[in-house]
């Protein structure tokens, strides 16, 4: 038992220390530009700049690939802040300003085929194949990717009531500064 245990540990210690070894000698440097443009778009994943997440789109806004208004989920804040860092004339954002959404599910519809838990990239749906889904609304970013592939059309999105719990002060609206 004491050798087996002894065992496991060297083996533990020896691992740790190669890949602790590997993650300084194979270190990958990333572009500190990305990194302060991802930083600033939401992290909703969402797909809706038309790219695969927030992390590719801020390296084709870095390589000047893609505009800074393509991320309807980030709103004009993001755009503004994208303009500021980047020197960088704001434009309005691509498809217009959306009002804050979430979706909903109508539950006695639904036939549990499971298409919209595929296409959601935050997980927000709660369900298991042939069962009855439903929205985590706290967690729904409110995308509108799982409205497409509802082959049923159950579910809809809805606008977030504004209440004193969930209302916010606008940010004030400001010209980004030029040095």
């Amino acid at each position: 038992m004491l050798t087996a245990i002894l065992a496991l540990t060297l083996l533990a210690l020896a691992f740790g220390l190669l890949l602790g070894y590997a993650a300084v000698r194979f270190k990958v440097e990333s572009d500190p530009i990305v990194d302060k443009i991802d930083a600033i778009l939401p992290q909703t994943q969402c797909g809706q700049c038309g790219f695969a997440g927030c992390h590719p789109y801020a390296e084709a806004i870095a390589k000047g690939e893609a505009d800074i208004n393509l991320c309807p989920p980030g709103g004009e804040t993001v755009v503004l802040a994208l303009a500021d860092l980047l020197g960088r004339d704001a434009k309005p954002v691509e498809g217009g300003a959306k009002e804050k959404m979430v979706a909903h599910i109508d539950e006695q519809t639904c036939i549990g085929c499971t298409l919209c838990l595929q296409a959601c990239p935050v997980d927000a749906i709660l369900g298991a194949a042939k069962q009855m889904h439903t929205i985590i609304a706290d967690e729904c970013t409110g995308c509108e990717l799982c409205v497409e592939p509802c082959p049923v059309d159950c579910i809809s999105m809805i606008p977030i009531k504004v209440e004193p719990a969930t209302w916010t002060w606008p940010y004030p609206q400001t010209a980004p500064v030029r040095t």
